[in-house]
Formats: C-alpha cells, structure tokens, sequence
C-alpha cells in the first residue's frame, strides 16, 4: 500500500510538472506567433503589398463578356489573398441583373461556369466609369473623387506593388469607356506620373481590347518597372469567346479566358510572367497576343501581382472532375476548346448573336423580326463606312487616293502623328458620331491613321466634317 501511495505521489508530481511545462511552452509559442507576425508586418511595410485595378469600359447585354472577364479577374484576385480594399473596381453593373438574365445576380465566363459576380466590389458603377476617373484612381487623386462612387483610389506606395486589368472595345490608341474613350497618350502619360511619384514599385498591366498594342506601341518605355500584356498587335481586332445560345451572348474574351483559366490551375508561385506569356501566346490563335515595357519583369512569379495565396482551386472550376489533369501544365485545360471554337471578333459579336436568335426563333414571326433587326443593324454599319468614306474624298479630292486610304491593307499604318491623329479623332467623335454610342465606328477610325500619316492635316478633317456631318447625333450603332 505504501508503494502505491509513493507511486501516486510521484505520478501528481510529474503531472503538475507536464502542466507546467505545457503552459511554458504555450506562452513560449505566442510569443514566437506574435513576433513572426510583427516580422511579417514588417516584410510587408518593406517588401510592399499588392493593389489591383479592375476596369471594364462597356454596357450593354451584347457586351456581357467584358464584365464577366473583369469579375473572374477580381475572384482570382480575391482567391489567392489580395484583400478587398486591396482592389478597386469600375464596371457599368448592368449585367448581372439584366431583364435578359436567366439568371439574375449571377455572371458566368464560360459555360456552365461559377458565378464570377459573388462579392466583387463596386466601386465606380454607371456613369461613374469614365476615364477621368479612372485616371483619377491610378493617380491617388482621393479629393478629385471625392463624392464620387466609393471614393477609393489607388494608395499604394514605392514598394508596392500594381495589377491593372482593363477590358473593353478598342481602337489604335484608344480604350473606350461607356460615355467617353481613353487615349492611349493620357494613359502613358498618368503611368509616367505614377513613377515620378514613386506610388509603385512594380507593375503589371494586361489590356483586352482592339487593337490593344497600340496602347504602348511607341509610347511605354522599357525603364520604369511596367511590363504589359496586349490581347493584340496595335493593327489587330480581339476576340470574343463562348457563345452561350441560352443567354444569347459571348461569355468571354479569348486572350482574357486564356491567361484566367490558366492562372486558375497554376501555381502562382511557380509561374513566372513570361511563362504565362509564352503559353497565352501560343494558345491564342485568334489575335497575336503582345507584350511591352520592361520585359525583364517578365521573370517574376504571378503570385507578386495577384497574390500569394495557394486557393487549391477553389474558385469553383471543378477541376477534380477532369481526369488525370496535370495541374502544372495549362494546356491540360481542353474540355474549354469545344466553345473557344466559336469565337469571332469582337465587333462581330452582335452579328454573331442575331444570327443566333433568327435560327432559334420558334415562329416565322420571330424570325421575321430578328432579320429586320439584323438588317438594321447592318445598314447602320454601311451607313458608318460611307460617311467616312465621304470625309476622306472631301480631304483628299482624290478617288484613288480615297480609295487607298480606306482599302490597301498595305497603308494599315502605326501611329506616328499623334496630335493630328488625337484631334481628328476627337472632330469625329464630336462632328459624326459619338464614339461611345456607336462602336462600330471605332472600326473606322484606322482610316484616320493613314491620312495623318499621309500629312493630311486635322484642320483639313475638320473642314471636310463640317461638310459631310450635317446628320443628327446617331446612337446604337454596335
């Protein structure tokens, strides 16, 4: 019995010293927890952070794609640790809850897809999504915004790192936006600003659009930390992708889907700019996807513009589902080729979609109406080219020279003359056609290029628009 007693008595002992030891090592543990957060803190105060700017420039149901390629680039954004307040947004948000949405609050960027639209921030929204303001974010002007949507703006300082994602219609040296349209000059120009400012470290910039290299053609040095990607060559439409028969829409952009679906399987930690580059290249037939400034930022890892986090694909693409899918590899994501098969260029896509509905219509009536609509809609397009065609020959006093202008695919010219090319362009804008209004005429405004370039002057342009533009204001003209 005694032994017994001492045997308790050694084993309370031992206990009380495995509590004690226990609450030690406890505290020992939160002390080491909260110095490798105040570490942490302090890599992040010297390493920077990351911040995002979403932009998409358009309205409309027709251009449904746009918003949905710029929310799935906020949920990848959100996926892999960039926090909210991180990223700012601009989108026109009439989609998501559109009278033509089967299903309303919900955007999809391809078929069958996640709702992209869950939990993206608004920011700026309607006739908030100008490129005023846009170029009032990236400048850090919070009291020029003041009142304004959110007011948020870009706060970023010299060691952080930016993430800019713009999506919409294009032409050479122009981005549009739902009321006005960006000129690529103002924003190289804002860029400039930003790096004599020291508001960035690093930066990266992808742009779907038209034409989206002439955005930096020319125009974007290669010495002040900013590395863009161009969804085409400054002479070259973008596409549109997934056609979806049930929305009657294009669900995505090609370069767009391209970069996103692989940045969604990859490991961003491991894959550098150039690597996604190469790949998006390579797998965008469609368009010649571009790249400018500092190539040599090129060799850093995604995770440095769009977070760090490892989401373990969890923004919603099932990829357990695919059989032995090699996640390192991208091109392993083929089950998406079936309805990339179905893109078309971006300008065409309302064409694409009333052809859609005319062979869906279920009564002759039905397809009776959509023709006239798809006849309109043409007609309005003709109507377009034979204005400016009217211009030129009112600049030129020449038929073949006019003709030139408008046909020879070798005078497709690059943008040297900016200032008779910008002033045209805005006469047209002003004069003709509101650009916002009627897209299809960017399709035009190449034809502008070639006169400058030619050394016909802006004052003539002016001249031959207060001749032939005597028509009303046009709107709906896509």
């Amino acid at each position: 019995m005694r032994h017994l007693l001492v045997a308790v008595a050694l084993l309370g002992t031992a206990v009380t010293a495995s509590i004690l030891v226990s609450s030690e090592t406890q505290k020992l543990l939160l002390q080491m927890k909260e110095e490798e957060r105040e570490n942490q803190q302090q890599r992040e105060k010297e390493e920077g952070n990351i911040w995002a700017v979403l932009v998409a420039g358009s309205s409309g149901w027709y251009n449904y794609r746009h918003q949905a390629d710029m929310c799935h680039a906020y949920q990848i954004l959100h996926q892999h640790g960039v926090p909210d307040d991180h990223i700012i947004v601009m989108m026109y948000d009439d989609i998501a809850n559109n009278f033509q949405n089967p299903t309303p609050g919900v955007i999809i960027n391809r078929p069958d897809g996640p709702n992209v639209y869950d939990g993206v921030p608004k920011d700026y929204i309607g006739r908030d999504v100008t490129p005023g303001n846009f170029l009032k974010v990236l400048r850090g002007d919070a009291e020029g915004l003041r009142g304004v949507g959110s007011g948020r703006v870009l706060k970023s300082g010299p060691n952080d790192r930016v993430f800019i994602n713009m999506v919409d219609h294009g032409a050479p040296g122009i981005f549009a936006f739902p009321s006005d349209y960006l000129q690529a000059r103002d924003l190289v120009d804002t860029l400039l600003s930003m790096h004599r400012a020291h508001t960035y470290s690093q930066m990266v910039i992808y742009v779907e659009s038209c034409e989206s290299g002439s955005l930096f053609q020319k125009l974007l040095p290669d010495d002040i930390e900013v590395y863009a990607l161009s969804a085409s060559g400054p002479n070259e439409p973008s596409y549109a992708c997934y056609e979806d028969s049930t929305r009657h829409t294009f669900l995505g952009d090609v370069f767009s889907v391209k970069w996103m679906e692989d940045t969604d399987v990859e490991n961003l930690n491991k894959e550098t700019l150039m690597a996604q580059f190469n790949l998006v290249h390579d797998e965008v037939e469609t368009s010649t996807v571009m790249h400018w400034g500092d190539l040599q930022l090129a060799s850093q890892t995604l995770s440095n513009f769009l977070g760090y986090k490892d989401p373990h694909g969890s923004i919603g693409y099932n990829l357990s589902a695919i059989n032995e899918i090699d996640l390192s590899y991208s091109t392993s994501l083929q089950f998406s080729d079936p309805w990339l098969k179905s893109s078309v260029v971006s300008y065409d896509v309302p064409v694409a979609v009333l052809k859609s509905r005319i062979r869906a219509a279920v009564n002759p009536l039905e397809e009776q109406d959509w023709k006239v609509t798809l006849e309109s809609l043409l007609l309005n397009r003709v109507h377009v080219r034979s204005v400016m065609q009217r211009l030129v020959r009112e600049v030129t006093g020449n038929d073949q020279v006019m003709t030139t202008m408008i046909t020879a695919k070798d005078h497709n010219h690059d943008i040297s003359r900016w200032d008779c090319y910008q002033d045209s362009v805005r006469t047209f804008h002003t004069q003709c056609f509101d650009l916002a209004q009627n897209t299809y005429a960017l399709r035009v405004l190449s034809i502008i290029v070639n006169l400058c370039e030619h050394g016909y002057t802006h004052q003539q342009f002016l001249e031959a628009a207060r001749s032939v533009c005597s028509h009303g204001p046009y709107t709906g003209i896509i």
